[in-house]
């Protein structure tokens, strides 16, 4: 059928909302002045659920978007990482095999070089906040896990066949990640699929990397329809494409810095709804932002692309958008349909200043806590 729209459009969602409300708080709070890295100067920005580094189990249920009921180990108790081994007691692997709540924090910076893939249960944070870990090797598996919490790692060197720096499938939820930095793996730097759903990816930093993040693994994955993810605030630098690649699900995008992609920006493929809200699009050699691919679903007789719907985005740098005219309206989901509000800002130099520079790995203090602690 082409680059046709409006062949798939949501059921159950028969109220339309032409305007969705935007959260737009000036009394969050500024970016802390405290820390001394370059990375986190004020630049005078408001910066999303900032009091979350007030306190060191904050951080649990603050994400926006689909994502917002993580609360990982918010319940448990904390978890020290005191060795970079891959494996054995005080390890990080060790830690997120534990079938009860844990809140990991760690107390070593470096390199956890993984022979395999890390699998994270459910009801598990893993936060980097106060030290600096990178992970290579492999990368984190969500399977059939919810409630986890990913923030302040870095992911790099990623080597095999089918090795990402996260993968979320199959059947998992309520995930969150946050503030990652993410480069140089030899298949994707995030891939949800597989029924995965309810997940939020917020200010992380992709880089030096082909296939950024895929939703949706194939046509033939028709359960895939249950999918909603949001990502915002993430910086996508020089990436090649992916950011993100879309089948079946729902997506929010909103206030992202993309620049200098290599195939696309955006790419919206069978049955996706793609809803783009105040991001930045800065192109370099290929100037074209979105694009459509035409995929037929296993259980349908014809093939169809999915649908993208622009509102504040900005394209700059001689970008073209590529924007295929939307003839249904209902085509593509609104997220007010299922979250109130969500802290999103005009699409200006300031914000893309602040992506910049404040996304990603951060030096960041790790808060004390008074939960009981786990050896």
């Amino acid at each position: 059928m082409g680059n046709r729209h409006g062949r798939y459009s949501a059921t159950g969602h028969g109220k339309h909302h032409p305007h969705p409300p935007y959260k737009y708080d000036e009394s969050v709070p500024k970016i802390p002045t405290q820390t001394s890295t370059s990375a986190n100067v004020n630049m005078g920005l408001r910066l999303p659920y900032a009091h979350v580094d007030s306190t060191l189990r904050a951080l649990a249920g603050q994400a926006e978007g689909f994502g917002r009921h993580a609360i990982g180990g918010l319940h448990g108790p904390l978890y020290h990482v005191k060795t970079l081994a891959d494996d054995g007691p005080g390890s990080l692997r060790y830690g997120c095999r534990e079938k009860e709540p844990i809140w990991i924090v760690f107390e070593v910076s470096g390199t956890i070089e993984l022979s395999s893939y890390l699998n994270v249960s459910s009801y598990k944070t893993i936060d980097g906040r106060g030290q600096r870990i990178k992970l290579t090797g492999k990368g984190l598996r969500l399977k059939e896990c919810e409630h986890v919490i990913i923030c302040n790692l870095e992911f790099e060197g990623g080597r095999g066949h089918d090795i990402d720096g996260i993968q979320i499938k199959p059947n998992s939820k309520h995930i969150w990640i946050d503030r990652c930095s993410l480069t140089d793996f030899d298949d994707g730097l995030i891939d949800i699929t597989r029924m995965s759903t309810d997940i939020t990816i917020s200010r992380c930093h992709f880089f030096n990397h082909d296939k950024t993040i895929l939703i949706g693994a194939d046509p033939s994955n028709t359960g895939d329809r249950c999918m909603r993810v949001t990502i915002h605030h993430c910086f996508f630098d020089g990436t090649r494409q992916r950011h993100p690649r879309v089948r079946f699900a729902k997506v929010h995008l909103y206030n992202n810095y993309t620049r200098n992609w290599g195939i696309y920006a955006v790419c919206a493929s069978v049955e996706s709804q793609i809803y783009s809200q105040c991001n930045i699009y800065e192109a370099g050699h290929k100037k074209l932002a979105f694009k459509y691919l035409t995929e037929k679903a296993e259980d349908r007789e014809e093939g169809c692309t999915g649908c993208i719907k622009s509102e504040g985005d900005l394209f700059v740098s001689g970008t073209q958008a590529g924007l295929t005219p939307i003839t249904n309206e209902t085509c593509v989901f609104c997220p007010s349909e299922f979250y109130e509000t969500w802290t999103v800002e005009p699409p200006t130099d300031a914000l893309k200043h602040f992506l910049e520079h404040c996304t990603g790995w951060q030096c960041i203090p790790r808060i004390a806590d008074q939960m009981p602690v786990v050896s």
